[in-house]
């Protein structure tokens, strides 16, 4: 599982975001309950495009992280992110909230 997050974030650092989710999508098979590989498939979608996934694969985290607050303070950045793009700034602007609280 390891080598397969080596192998995204190096897909991810050479602009194939595509790549790094199908690696991640791999690892996932082996770990489901990974709040990190939930994580981190949420930003190589984020990075895509693919803004609805990022949001829900970031929720999706946050919902496997207790006791994790950095993490569940990236992922609901990821979902700001992911709802500005969609124009929904109230709701980006909720998601943001919640990441400087650490929440």
């Amino acid at each position: 599982m390891v080598a397969l997050l080596d192998k995204a974030h190096l897909q991810s650092s050479t602009g194939n975001p595509a790549a790094a989710g199908a690696s991640l999508e791999r690892a996932l098979r082996i770990e489901p309950r990974n709040p990190v590989l939930w994580s981190e498939l949420a930003k190589a979608r984020l990075d895509q495009g693919r803004y609805r996934q990022a949001i829900n694969l970031a929720a999706k985290s946050n919902s496997l992280a207790r006791g994790k607050e950095k993490l569940r303070t990236k992922n609901w950045r990821i979902i700001g992110r992911a709802r500005n793009k969609l124009g929904d700034y109230k709701g980006a602007e909720a998601a943001f909230k919640r990441a400087e609280q650490g929440r």
